[in-house]
């Protein structure tokens, strides 16, 4: 299996601290559906080397969160080694998000306009709080002043998103 070009690659989890003594670790997924982590194959693991693959054995759900065992991770002295690596898919190998869902990966970096036409900065960042999520806007040279914002991603706040022109419509006044 040849490396993949890491300009289709999307992040979708990272492995944890170990689990056990077999080398199998905690999976933290980015997925909403914790789960579906594991229908996006195959895996490739950011290492000081490059992309490498992951191929995952075995995994299951315990207590709150996911554990899974790896080929590449024969025992826990090489799972001890593997805390904090992330875990990327090639963007073709995740399922077709509806018409007015986005991956969090593809609104990072698109620009904020609000209903008067302000620029109020870049998403930086998508934060999950719960209730609903949240973009951090953070401004820049070109934006309208120098507020970092916290919006809430919701139908009535999120007016449009242009995938093609990079833009977020947002019904969020610059004095909010």
């Amino acid at each position: 299996m040849s490396a993949p070009d890491v300009s289709t690659l999307m992040k979708i989890g990272q492995l944890k601290k170990p689990y056990g003594i077999k080398g199998w670790l905690w999976v933290f997924s980015e997925t909403d559906d914790r789960a579906a982590i594991f229908d996006m194959q195959p895996w490739w693991m950011k290492t000081a080397t490059g992309m490498q693959p992951l191929t995952v054995k075995a995994w299951r759900k315990q207590g709150s969160g996911i554990v899974a065992q790896f080929e590449q991770v024969p025992d826990r002295n090489i799972a001890e080694t593997m805390n904090g690596v992330t875990v990327w898919v090639e963007q073709d190998a995740l399922p077709e998000t509806d018409e007015d869902e986005y991956y969090w990966s593809d609104l990072v970096g698109m620009q904020v306009i609000n209903e008067q036409n302000e620029y109020l900065g870049n998403i930086t960042e998508m934060l999950e709080t719960g209730a609903h999520d949240v973009m951090r806007v953070t401004a820049n040279s070109d934006s309208l002043d120098d507020e970092e914002r916290l919006i809430p991603w919701h139908k009535q706040t999120v007016l449009q998103v242009d995938m093609t022109g990079k833009t977020v419509n947002v019904a969020w006044p610059s004095d909010y």
